[in-house]
């Protein structure tokens, strides 16, 4: 095992019930903003589902990597539809275009074989100790982010009320839980429903269809795009909120968050969401789902440095997801639950050009658990660098309030611009 830190080189359809909204799993994105008391900016992007590191950060230099992966193995550098060139090891995948340019620019930082402390394989369980940032996935009814925004926050006097209230703002139904926490965050729902397939509207028809009220409502609902008891602010977010492509939600959601964030006096973190990264079947390579997926992502990370403007210089973007995938391909063309992945730093702000990887490599006697790339970094040595580089929290703030019991996951240093 070696340290690795390489230098540059349905139908479209959306319904509600009256008097309430009937909402449908899908591809949603959500933003969730929130104020501090400092210039630099943080976004973070939690990307729901667990995904494919070894997709979107080919270890294409590993000679285990491919027979692993086989035709979900992206190809090396130089080959047609092959990986964007990091280094001798690592590469991008072709659809991280953005990603690839900031990484010549000296503004992305990759990390591969890292994780959160959770080592089993539930999403539930595992976006909990990725958001609270805590050992274990029950206990904690707040998230790091919001004790880091705490930290920072005026005393809690009577006085100070008002501005306490203004610090948090959620465009989402529900604030996450890494937002979630003495700092208040005030929550706007958009009330949009998701996009909603064939198969689901029928088995919704077949369930309401003994209640003709119900079945009317619904009917009446797909056929229309209006969302009658809205006003008008809720309607023009819910107009950027969904486009018709899924692909291009997150990025219509990282406009929104660029726009709030340059307005006066606007937010200076912002929390972004999607889901969709759970590719157990038809994952694809260089090109299929998850391709489109990562496609979309990179569009949402280019949107969002455009947006901002002369903020991206002090901006830094930490793109995350719960857990990784296996290293082998499963039996229906996808991949399932896993351990190690990766995680990006992006922005102005960052010291990049860099993979920072103690990588474990994919033979059989270093898989973890026969099946998984066995992590070797600590997702909040990451978070707690950014937060005491990025957002100044001092290490002792840090260690005990922010990510307590984390003594052995020590701050990474350099990771932003002095």
């Amino acid at each position: 095992m070696s340290i690795h830190r390489s230098t540059p080189r349905l139908t479209r359809r959306r319904f509600i019930q009256a008097g309430g909204a009937l909402a449908a799993g899908a591809i949603l994105p959500s933003a969730l903003f929130a104020r501090t008391g400092g210039r630099e900016r943080l976004v973070v992007v939690i990307l729901r589902g667990a995904l494919d590191g070894l997709a979107a950060v080919p270890p294409h230099g590993d000679p285990d990597y491919a027979p692993l992966h086989r035709e979900l193995a992206i190809d090396p550098p130089g080959s047609t539809g092959g990986a964007l060139a990091l280094d001798a090891t690592f590469g991008l995948h072709p659809e991280l275009q953005f990603l690839h340019e900031r990484y010549a620019a000296g503004e992305l930082i990759v990390f591969h074989a890292a994780a959160s402390p959770y080592r089993d394989r539930s999403h539930f369980d595992g976006q909990n100790v990725l958001e609270s940032g805590l050992m274990q996935p029950l206990g904690g009814a707040d998230g790091w982010l919001n004790r880091a925004i705490a930290a920072r926050s005026v005393p809690r006097t009577s006085a100070s009320l008002a501005a306490q209230a203004e610090r948090a703002v959620a465009i989402a139904q529900n604030v996450p839980l890494i937002l979630r926490g003495d700092a208040r965050v005030l929550s706007k729902s958009t009330t949009v429903a998701p996009d909603v397939d064939e198969e689901l509207l029928a088995r919704l028809q077949d369930l309401y269809s003994k209640d003709d009220w119900l079945s009317a409502r619904l009917s009446e609902a797909v056929q229309s795009e209006h969302l009658g008891d809205a006003s008008s602010e809720v309607q023009s977010a819910s107009a950027m909120m969904s486009p018709a492509n899924p692909v291009e939600r997150i990025t219509a959601s990282a406009r929104m968050a660029a726009a709030i964030m340059r307005s006066e006096g606007g937010p200076e973190v912002a929390v972004l969401e999607a889901t969709g990264w759970d590719t157990h079947a038809n994952q694809g390579g260089a090109k299929g789902v998850l391709a489109q997926r990562l496609r979309g992502l990179d569009a949402a990370l280019g949107a969002l440095g455009n947006d901002l403007g002369p903020l991206w210089g002090e901006t830094a973007v930490l793109v995350i997801t719960e857990f990784g995938r296996t290293a082998a391909m499963n039996g229906t063309r996808g991949t399932d639950h896993g351990t190690g992945g990766c995680a990006f730093l992006v922005g102005g702000a960052v010291r990049g050009g860099r993979v920072i990887a103690d990588w474990p490599g994919l033979g059989a006697a270093s898989l973890l658990d026969d099946r998984d790339l066995r992590p070797t970094l600590d997702l909040r040595s990451v978070f707690k660098a950014v937060l005491g580089e990025h957002l100044r929290i001092d290490a002792q703030t840090l260690a005990a309030r922010v990510f307590p019991d984390s003594t052995q996951a020590r701050a990474l240093h350099g990771l932003i611009r002095a």
